[in-house]
C-alpha cells in the first residue's frame, strides 16, 4: 500500500565549513523566481532506499516464481540492470524502462510474460516511493513553497504524491518525461519554459557538483549546492550558494527575497 505521507527521518547533516547564508551579492536574489528541486539525495538519501527495492523485489520473486529468483539474486539482478543499460544507451534517461527491459530479461527464458514484469514492476514502484525524508526536508519545503514556486527536477522516478509530498510542488519534471537527464541544458530549458520564465529568474538546488550545479550554471540559471556530507568542492569555481542542508536554503530564501504579495 502506498504511504500516507513522507516518513521524517532524525538526520543530523554533517557540519561544512561553508557559511549557512552566503552573502547575497554573490547572486542576483531579486531575480529570483522559482526554484526547481532535485528529490534523491536532496530530500532523502537514496541508497537505503534502493537496497530495500532489491530485497523486497527479491523476496517476492522467491515466493512467486522461486525459479527466477534463484537465476537471478540480488547482485546478478542488478549486473543484469548495468548490462540492459550498456546495451541500450537510448533509454539512459528513462530508470522505468530500464527496470522493464531488465525484468523482461530475467523472465524470457521461464516462459514469464507481460503480465508478469508488470507484476514485479508494482513492487519496485511502491518501494522506490517509501523514502524516509532528511528531517529538514518537509519544513523546508513547505516555508520555500510559502515563498517561491517549486518544481521537482529529477533524473529519477520517484512519484511526489504517492510519497506526500506533491501538495509543496507547483509541477514535476522528470528525465524520462523530457527524454533527456541532467545535466543535459534541455531539461533545465524545459523547466524555464514550463515557468514562464528566463533561466536566470530560476534557481537549481541540488546535492550533485556536476548533475545540478554544473548542468544548472551551463545554461544561465543560479544554482545552489546541497552539501550535507560536508564535501570540499573539487576546483576552483565552487557555486556561490552552498548549504548544509534545506534549512539553511530556506533561510537564505526567506532573508533575501520579498515575500508574497499579501504575504
Amino acid at each position: 500500500m502506498a504511504t500516507a505521507g513522507p516518513t521524517l527521518r532524525d538526520t543530523t547533516s554533517a557540519a561544512v565549513n561553508t557559511p549557512s547564508a552566503p552573502p547575497a551579492g554573490a547572486v542576483d536574489a531579486s531575480r529570483i523566481r522559482a526554484i526547481t528541486l532535485d528529490l534523491d539525495d536532496t530530500l532523502w538519501p537514496i541508497a537505503p532506499v534502493m537496497a530495500r527495492v532489491e530485497q523486497r523485489v527479491d523476496t517476492w520473486l522467491r515466493a512467486h516464481c522461486p525459479e527466477v529468483a534463484t537465476a537471478w539474486p540480488i547482485e546478478a539482478m542488478r549486473a543484469l540492470r548495468e548490462t540492459i543499460n550498456h546495451e541500450h544507451p537510448e533509454y539512459a534517461h528513462d530508470y522505468t524502462m530500464q527496470r522493464k527491459l531488465t525484468l523482461r530479461r530475467a523472465f524470457a527464458p521461464f516462459g514469464l510474460d507481460e503480465a508478469w514484469v508488470e507484476a514485479a514492476y508494482a513492487i519496485y514502484q511502491h518501494e522506490r516511493n517509501c523514502v524516509d525524508c532528511y528531517a529538514d526536508a518537509e519544513p523546508a519545503l513547505a516555508r520555500l513553497a510559502g515563498r517561491l514556486p517549486l518544481v521537482s527536477l529529477s533524473n529519477g522516478n520517484a512519484d511526489l504524491k504517492r510519497i506526500g509530498l506533491d501538495r509543496h510542488f507547483r509541477f514535476s519534471i522528470s528525465a524520462r518525461e523530457v527524454g533527456v537527464a541532467k545535466p543535459d541544458p534541455q531539461i533545465f530549458l524545459h523547466a524555464c519554459e514550463r515557468l514562464g520564465l528566463a533561466p536566470d529568474q530560476v534557481l537549481h538546488v541540488g546535492d550533485d557538483p556536476a548533475l545540478d550545479v554544473a548542468g544548472a550554471r551551463a545554461v544561465g540559471m543560479a544554482a545552489a549546492w546541497i552539501n550535507r556530507a560536508g564535501l570540499a568542492w573539487h576546483d576552483d569555481d565552487a557555486p556561490a550558494l552552498h548549504f548544509r542542508d534545506l534549512d539553511a536554503l530556506a533561510g537564505w530564501i526567506e532573508a533575501n527575497t520579498p515575500p508574497p504579495a499579501g504575504g
